[in-house]
């Protein structure tokens, strides 16, 4: 496993080990513990920090057993839990759990720490210290926060002020082995002629997550794309640290509407395939060194994926509300249904519960059709001032609201127990900028990077209660083609393909335009897109033209 990067503000968590103490920072002024380490307590903004002695007891609230190669070696099942502390519930660490056989671990289980030496560092785990009881309550009512939001500071909304004018995507599919800037290229120029533009219409520029990011997630940023296109835009936006993939579309947007430019064209490159590919075969370098924020003290024990702290939030809803795995199923089968009408989708061939059941484990309770479809491809769309957007092309897809505020902690182990974190905060806010309200939408394209994603948004949206998605869910017929709440029509990320949310915006924008072909939701007129597989995330509410 990966190291983690020591740093004089986190040292004595790392070598705290030396002599068998778990160690924690603690504010002085509201007698909280502070994970990860921090200059502030998160809680009261105090600076009054100290380090603490704990007693090293605590219980697991969230478990996943990982059966999933992430490196070079094949592992032996391991159990990775969320452990919250004796001395603050609140805080919770990610840890391997001894002491039992992995399956043999359960949620309420109390556990004491141990430590693992590995050069320098000693790495914290737990080891199982008795049967199970009952879990200390939540820090947060999901029911409550779900609709806490910020009010709307002016009714002037940019949401009213642009639209989406065009939509693109390039060739899509597995290992396609081609340059992920030529496949940008392909879908930028798809969505500007869908648009009836050219490219020297275009004085507007943004991405998602930018040049930066390793591993198959970027085609280089914006510095390639213009210095391949020379569009010599007057505005430009390009980062990871956005209301999710789709941030970028709502920075295209308060650009229209500040006047900043008439047309955004906002694109999202992925060629994860290729890239594992190329250094399977030793043509890439592997990635070296220490870990830091904001996966310090997740891979170092052995979380080494989004995979692994959705699926211990799984596992506490699983818990909390009685929630059999059927209930995920039901979301794969449903998505697979519809990419059996789609000829883009990578996955198209029929899927039973039975088929569903009988996968192989890749984390639990996730299986691997609860996984998103990791591809090649690039989609984009063109972003236009209202003003103009009718004399374009194509029919005008129009924003209504926007739903962006954190209200959860944005650090993933951190977060909710009980859903996807950043989807209860950025759901009110959605809901708080419009007058349109669940039962109004047509269609949802919701964020499925794992079956549990989707499931979130659907609570987390109001379609249905905290803890009812069970009873929504059974049996697929609500979330149908045909049902009350078309989903992810394309066949979402489980089977379309992974493009981090622009997959599931193109898609509502096709089923609004009445363009869908044999997976034509009737007399579609408002559509709910959501972004962020983990946070941050957001999530936008389209109409047509009227």
């Amino acid at each position: 496993m990966p190291l983690p990067l020591v740093t004089p503000e986190n040292e004595f968590y790392w070598t705290a080990g030396s002599d068998g103490v778990l160690r924690m920072l603690h504010c002085r002024s509201c007698d909280s513990l502070i994970h990860p380490p921090r200059p502030a307590c998160h809680r009261c903004r105090s600076t009054a920090l100290d380090t603490v002695d704990l007693s090293g007891r605590g219980q697991i609230v969230g478990v996943t057993v990982n059966h999933q190669q992430w490196g070079p070696e094949p592992p032996e099942p391991v159990a990775l839990a969320a452990v919250a502390l004796e001395e603050d519930y609140r805080v919770r660490i990610t840890a391997r759990i001894t002491g039992a056989e992995p399956d043999d671990v359960a949620i309420g289980q109390p556990v004491t720490v141990e430590f693992e030496q590995v050069k320098t560092v000693w790495i914290p785990q737990f080891r199982v210290a008795g049967e199970p009881r009952g879990l200390p309550p939540l820090e947060e009512d999901p029911a409550v926060v779900r609709v806490t939001a910020r009010p709307p500071v002016s009714d002037d909304r940019y949401e009213e002020k642009s639209a989406v004018t065009g939509i693109g995507t390039s060739r899509m599919g597995r290992r396609l082995m081609a340059d992920p800037l030529a496949l940008t290229v392909e879908a930028c120029r798809a969505a500007v002629e869908d648009a009836g533009l050219t490219f020297d219409d275009i004085d507007g520029l943004a991405t998602y997550p930018g040049g930066t990011v390793p591993g198959g997630f970027s085609e280089g940023g914006l510095t390639l794309l213009e210095e391949t296109l020379r569009l010599r835009p007057v505005w430009y936006n390009g980062g990871a640290e956005v209301p999710g993939p789709g941030g970028s579309v709502v920075a295209a947007m308060l650009a229209v509407a500040a006047g900043l430019c008439r047309h955004v064209l906002v694109y999202r490159t992925v060629w994860q395939t290729t890239h594992t590919e190329l250094l399977r075969a030793g043509r890439l370098p592997l990635p070296r060194g220490r870990v830091g924020p904001p996966m310090d003290f997740m891979l170092p024990v052995g979380a080494m994926s989004a995979a692994h702290p959705l699926a211990m939030t799984a596992s506490h809803y699983m818990h909390r509300y009685g929630m059999e795995r059927e209930t995920l199923g039901w979301i794969a089968l449903n998505q697979r249904a519809n990419a059996a009408r789609n000829p883009t989708a990578i996955y198209r061939t029929p899927l039973t519960m039975d088929d569903y059941l009988s996968a192989r484990m890749i984390t639990t309770p996730f299986g691997l059709y609860d996984c998103d479809v990791p591809c090649d491809a690039s989609v984009a769309v063109v972003i236009s001032r209202a003003d103009v957007a009718r004399d374009l092309r194509q029919p005008p897809v129009r924003f209504a609201a926007v739903g962006t505020q954190i209200t959860e902690r944005v650090t993933w182990d951190q977060s909710t127990l009980t859903h996807e974190p950043q989807v209860l905060g950025s759901a009110a806010h959605l809901w708080s900028r419009t007058d349109l309200r669940p039962a109004d939408v047509d269609v949802a394209q919701l964020y499925d990077g794992f079956t549990f994603n989707c499931l979130s948004w659907l609570e987390g949206l109001g379609f249905c209660g905290i803890g009812e998605a069970p009873d929504y869910l059974q049996g697929g017929k609500r979330i149908a083609l045909d049902g009350e709440l078309p989903l992810n029509t394309h066949g979402g990320q489980l089977s379309h393909g992974r493009t981090h949310g622009f997959g599931l915006l193109h898609e509502a924008v096709t089923q609004l335009r009445g363009a869908a072909g044999e997976r034509q939701v009737p007399g579609a007129e408002v559509a709910v897109v959501s972004s962020g597989g983990l946070t941050p995330s957001s999530c936008m509410l389209l109409t047509q033209e009227r």
